[in-house]
């Protein structure tokens, strides 16, 4: 959550001069001749004295030589925008495949990295397996050879409801390898939710697997895809990976003539295949964004959209070196997943991937394993962060964490406490979060700090290279150097945002481009603002704001409030109706391990509230909870928190990880 001006006045994290030289972000300023990190952020996302291309146009055009990716044709222009950066072509006329680039160039005959480790998987029950990009390649041409054996062509759509395992890379890639669309969906969600993403994208193939593990206990996934497909149509070819074998407790339901074994459907077929040479932008991926009512969004990406941004994100912001091994937390059917793949594969790099949940069987699961696999960067939700050191510190002294070099977070703002017991504990003092904000929509950031940078505790740092982005007010004018807080908008087009919507051009425009029209500009939703020092700040979503009697505030600026208490480990805000003053306040608490909610507490939480931001927005109700509704990445869904409240349908719920929570919220009401 963002923190409060006491909380962010001074900078915790001044890298050493001797690791921010020999940054990546560092080597390519010297080589342009790029003197700081204002002139960096001029050259790459604004406009470039005595250049006819902006600055923006600059970087994407260099980008692609500097980090090494491959066309298989040349572009004409860097990009076509004729009809404004709402449908700007980037790279048109020139061919590429992803594929190609994360997997083929690494596993070819006499390459180095052909027998180097693309994924290192551990289960959940601890086992364990290294692919390497050769065996990865092999077994990727083998789905491809299966998706034209059945019929999938460029543009045709395939589905993947499939656990975290490596099989997912493979297919993935293979999609990607024949042109067909990747459409990744959360191995947490229900029949409605899966049927609602296989209807609208109309699959007529769907990988998924008998079940997984899950804080020791199966999860079954076959049930569920089937209830979906029959609820759903389309899909005539259900491929099912044998995840659980010989110990799953029930067996597989099963439709003659449309499912078949992976072990026979896959691991049978050739192991050549050659990657389709695909126009800079055909589509590779469709990612769904849950809304809070209505159809989810259809997110479409292009090869080389999502190539060159999440190329450019694990190089610069997070520092991809040889050697390292990059941990993220997350599922494949969420952005964070395919982009961790790609953008890591783009270099050849090791991936680790893990199954299960993150407290089992301890709470030291994932420090134990960056201790085992050497981690080098570790991402994580800033929830997932507050509820693992509930547990206390003795679980992550008790493992060398020495490998890491960057820590990373996304999905929510953080509070200052949390954000300094992930800095200090898990990072050792000396080690930078990059703290980033984005969205499925670019498959990528808006907001990114360098790691030669200083930081402060919850500071996304500032804008993404090549990224151009700003404050406005209602009026759609800059307030970024006044440090007032406003909308983050993009003032240009970047080559990984969404072509448009799967569901229209209308839908799009209307979703990100019409509240502020001239001129015409992005409006991500969220709440920024940039201090006095030139930090960047979210304060959560905009459409979240309370305007209490008049006076607007971030529900993320109640919670910091509170989880600053000591008493107090998660906090959410919602804002209710009020006879008096419009909007009021209502906050729900989950308390540390040795707290008991009392009266006095209340109390004692409401007045701080009043005493940090004023009387009117001191909780009308302060509420005593368990647990939050969470998604499996661990990020608060904070809008069911305030419908169950008011009584309000709260939407898709799709996402929701432990969804009897809603059930306590309702009792503590």
């Amino acid at each position: 959550m963002p923190p409060t001006e006491a909380d962010t006045d001074e900078v915790v994290h001044v890298p050493d001069e001797a690791f921010a030289e020999a940054t990546n972000v560092r080597r390519f300023m010297r080589e342009y001749g790029i003197d700081d990190y204002d002139d960096l952020l001029a050259r790459t996302c604004g406009d470039v004295d005595g250049v006819d291309a902006s600055g923006v146009d600059w970087f994407w055009d260099e980008l692609v030589d500097y980090l090494g990716v491959d066309f298989d044709e040349p572009y004409d222009a860097v990009r076509d925008d004729a009809d404004g950066p709402q449908f700007t072509d980037w790279y048109p006329g020139g061919e590429l495949n992803v594929a190609r680039n994360v997997l083929d160039r690494h596993a070819a005959a006499g390459a180095d990295s052909r027998n180097r480790v693309a994924c290192i998987w551990e289960g959940e029950p601890g086992d364990e397996r290294h692919v390497t990009y050769h065996d990865l390649h092999r077994q990727t041409n083998r789905v491809a050879n299966y998706l034209e054996s059945v019929g999938v062509e460029t543009g045709d759509t395939v589905g993947l409801y499939m656990p975290m395992v490596p099989e997912v890379i493979s297919i993935l890639y293979g999609c990607f390898k024949v042109g067909a669309i990747a459409v990744p969906i959360f191995s947490g969600f229900g029949t409605d939710a899966t049927a609602t993403r296989i209807s609208d994208s109309e699959c007529a193939v769907l990988f998924t697997a008998d079940g997984f593990y899950r804080r020791g206990d199966e999860v079954t996934l076959k049930p569920t895809a089937d209830d979906a497909i029959a609820e759903a149509g389309h899909v005539d070819d259900v491929v099912v990976y044998d995840r659980l074998g010989d110990d799953r407790d029930d067996p597989v339901p099963w439709t003659e003539g449309r499912d078949g074994w992976w072990s026979h459907e896959i691991e049978t077929r050739p192991a050549d295949y050659d990657s389709k040479s695909l126009p800079s932008g055909q589509e590779s991926m469709l990612l769904y964004s849950s809304g809070t009512t209505g159809e989810p969004k259809g997110i479409v990406h292009t090869h080389a959209g999502v190539l060159l941004q999440c190329a450019k994100e694990i190089h610069f912001g997070f520092d991809r070196k040889p050697g390292d091994r990059f941990f993220w937390v997350s599922d494949i059917g969420w952005m964070m997943g395919p982009w961790t793949l790609i953008g890591n594969h783009a270099f050849g790099g090791t991936v680790v991937m893990y199954e299960g949940a993150p407290d089992h069987p301890g709470p030291d699961r994932f420090w134990d394993m960056i201790d085992r696999h050497d981690v080098t960067q570790f991402g994580i939700s800033p929830t997932a962060i507050r509820a693992l050191r509930k547990h206390g510190d003795e679980h992550v002294d008790r493992h060398d964490l020495s490998s890491l070099r960057i820590l990373g977070s996304t999905g929510e703002p953080w509070d200052p406490e949390s954000w300094l017991w992930f800095y200090d504990r898990v990072g050792g003092g000396d080690t930078p979060i990059i703290n980033i904000s984005g969205g499925t929509e670019i498959c990528g950031c808006f907001l990114m700090p360098m790691p030669d940078q200083p930081l402060k505790p919850c500071t996304l740092g500032g804008p993404g290279l090549g990224m151009d982005v700003d404050i406005v007010d209602e009026d759609g004018e800059s307030v970024a150097d006044d440090h007032e807080r406003g909308y983050l908008v993009a003032r240009d087009s970047c080559p990984s945002m969404t072509k448009s919507l799967w569901q229209g051009d209308d839908r799009y425009l209307e979703e990100y481009w019409s509240t502020f029209t001239d001129p015409p500009l992005w409006n991500h939703g969220d709440w920024a603002q940039k201090d006095e020092d030139g930090f960047w700040f979210l304060h959560g979503r905009a459409d979240d704001a309370l305007n209490v009697a008049g006076r607007k505030v971030g529900p993320a600026e109640i919670e910091g409030v509170l989880i600053d208490h000591d008493a107090v480990n998660q906090a959410a805000a919602v804002g209710v109706p009020d006879d008096t003053t419009g909007t009021a306040v209502v906050a729900y608490v989950v308390l540390e391990p040795d707290a008991e909610p009392s009266d006095d507490l209340r109390e004692e939480l409401r007045r701080l509230v009043g005493e940090e931001h004023g009387k009117p927005f001191r909780p009308r109700e302060l509420l005593f909870v368990d647990e939050f509704p969470k998604t499996q990445s661990g990020k608060i869904v904070r809008r069911a928190i305030g419908a169950v409240y008011r009584g309000d349908d709260p939407g898709d719920l799709s996402s929701i990880e432990n969804p009897d929570s809603l059930d306590a919220l309702q009792d503590a009401r």
